[in-house]
């Protein structure tokens, strides 16, 4: 009996047997069953006070668990002894350096006449089939954290306009205790990506060994199954943390069971709750996923006498290695090429930065935070400027630019202004206005440049007359400056300028539209 279970088929004929008020022998001859293991069910069915009614409405499955666990023979002592220390031993497997070896030696220090190694072990292992029956990974403390984005997504609703808005969830899970970090992010680029993996450092008080990302955009550039390409900026931000990045591998969510299984139970635990409210900012949603996964975390296992927050403190907390003095700045960058005139542009403000000259032409990468541009050739830094958000604006180092082009840098809007202001208010006017029409003054430079140096090759007369007669057209451009003064425009008066339009036989004339 103890080594073959029993036919359903055959159990539900001796129950209906019985039922029907044979006696044990009889049903013994009837089915082939000894009248023992008769024995054995009968007890559970009077036990469980079944009825025949109840047994025909079960499958055989159903049938098989009921009795099959009802028919496990009753513990003996040494088992009854060592089965409340399973749920330590399964806490202290996750400390450094524990193994089973070491948990068997201590008890068996404890208790001489228990078990041997090999029973130990065994026996633990049974228990571990049926409290998780799946396959089992031991966690080291303070070895892995484990990131994914839920697949649902949360929404905020705008206050004024009633427009709502997806938000993505970010989870993450330390190994070991399975604390669980949860946050609402507007996106999954990979601002909002890193900086959600700095806030669950924060949470946690230190920084793991590795941490295992699923394959996403923001975390891994080029999936392999051997070696994934990671993305720059996320590798920068697990350097600057001292730890590892270990993608899972693709179609393989058993890599990251533990966050997968949280993503789950966020599903039950927050969305139930938060899909009944209303929230219009992330800060509000992200206080009361605060709120919730607090009580998550402070919640007893379902079957372990402790929760996730006192199994961190115990075994986990100490092994997280210590957070960086500053936090991680994130960088953005751009790879350009200097043009000759010894810049280059940082295309997202659409300012210039100035290089030294013997980088002309030279391929350099750009790496910039909020407050700052770094300039690298060949991973050598080159130079640092603070970031300028004016568009089509110039920052430049003087010591970077060639001798001769260094007297370009004293070239600005006020210097050509008070220029033309010495030689006449229409001439001010109009270079004002030349650089109004540019989008940005700077292409007005050479303009006004020629503009002005008419006045050494035509006089200050002709180009203040000129300035003024182009004033009139409207016209502020170089070129209206230089076809006036070539055709003697200045020097015409108005009569002059007004003479009758010349006969010609290829102009209509007025009749032509009569």
């Amino acid at each position: 009996m103890a080594n073959k279970k029993t036919d359903m088929s055959k159990l539900r004929q001796m129950l209906r047997l019985h039922s029907q008020g044979e006696s044990k022998l009889r049903i013994s001859k009837l089915t082939g069953v000894s009248r023992n293991t008769l024995k054995k069910y009968l007890k559970i069915y009077s036990r469980l006070h079944l009825t025949a009614a109840f047994i025909e409405s079960q499958s055989d499955q159903e049938l098989d668990h009921l009795f099959g666990e009802n028919l496990l023979p009753e513990p003996c002592e040494r088992y009854k002894t060592l089965e409340p220390y399973f749920p330590k031993i399964e806490k202290d497997l996750k400390k450094r350096g524990i193994t089973r070896q070491i948990l068997w030696e201590r008890y068996i220090s404890d208790h001489p006449d228990g078990y041997k190694a090999s029973q130990f072990k065994y026996h633990y292992q049974q228990w571990l089939r049926r409290s998780k029956p799946v396959m089992h990974i031991e966690h080291i403390a303070g070895d892995k954290m484990y990131i994914d984005y839920a697949g649902e997504k949360l929404h905020l609703v705008n206050i004024d306009t009633g427009e709502i808005t997806d938000v993505e969830v970010f989870i993450s899970v330390l190994g070991a205790s399975q604390l669980t970090y949860i946050e609402a992010t507007q996106s999954q680029c990979k601002e909002d990506f890193i900086s959600c993996c700095e806030h669950a450092l924060e949470y946690y008080g230190g920084v793991p060994m590795a941490i295992v990302p699923d394959n996403l955009r923001s975390a891994v550039t080029k999936s392999d199954r051997y070696e994934p390409t990671l993305n720059q900026a996320f590798e920068n931000f697990a350097s600057h943390y001292s730890t590892t990045i270990l993608p899972a591998r693709v179609y393989k969510p058993k890599d990251k069971a533990l966050v997968e299984g949280a993503v789950r139970i966020a599903y039950t635990r927050i969305y139930s709750v938060l899909d009944t409210k209303i929230f219009h900012t992330l800060e509000e949603l992200n206080k009361a996923i605060k709120e919730i996964v607090e009580l998550y975390n402070n919640a007893k296992f379902s079957d372990r006498p402790y929760c996730r927050r006192a199994l961190f403190e115990e075994i986990e907390r100490g092994t997280l290695q210590p957070l960086p003095t500053l936090p991680f700045l994130f960088k953005r960058q751009q790879h350009v090429t200097v043009s000759v005139n010894g810049h280059v542009c940082l295309k997202e403000d659409k300012h210039y930065y100035s290089v030294l000259y013997l980088f002309i032409g030279k391929k350099v990468k750009l790496l910039y935070t909020s407050t700052h541009v770094e300039i690298y050739h060949n991973y050598t830094l080159l130079t640092v400027h603070e970031r300028d958000r004016k568009q089509y604006g110039y920052t430049t180092n003087k010591e970077h630019l060639a001798s001769t082009h260094k007297y370009l840098t004293d070239w600005n809007p006020e210097r050509f202004i008070n220029w033309a202001a010495t030689i006449d208010e229409s001439v001010k006017v109009f270079i004002i206005r030349l650089m109004e029409s540019k989008s940005h003054p700077e292409q007005a430079y050479k303009a006004c440049q020629g503009v002005l140096g008419y006045e050494r090759k035509v006089g200050r007369e002709r180009l203040i007359n000129a300035c003024k007669r182009s004033i009139e057209y409207e016209n502020y451009s170089y070129h209206s400056i230089k076809t006036i003064l070539e055709n003697k425009f200045d020097q015409l008066t108005y009569a002059e300028l007004l003479t009758e339009i010349p006969q010609h036989e290829n102009i209509r004339g007025e009749n032509y539209y009569q």
